[in-house]
């Protein structure tokens, strides 16, 4: 029984986990051959404040480019 955990810096719609998970459950079947219904799928959607890259905070960038668009 495959655990896939996907981990997302932001929030994701209920349509879009729906199609994240249609596509990984369809890839487990087609590479590894496990039965859909044996995927156990699990969304962490983390704020863009508790998330880096390197040193910069995803939600400081965030602003900035958001900054940077409006000048």
């Amino acid at each position: 029984m495959p655990y896939i955990n996907v981990k997302v810096a932001g929030s994701l719609t209920i349509e879009q986990k729906r199609e994240i998970a249609n596509d990984i459950s369809e890839t487990m079947l087609r590479v590894c051959g496990k039965p859909k219904p044996s995927c156990y799928i699990v969304f962490d959607e983390i704020s863009r404040e508790n998330w880096a890259k390197g040193e910069d905070i995803l939600s400081d960038v965030d602003k900035k480019m958001a900054e940077q668009k409006s000048s």
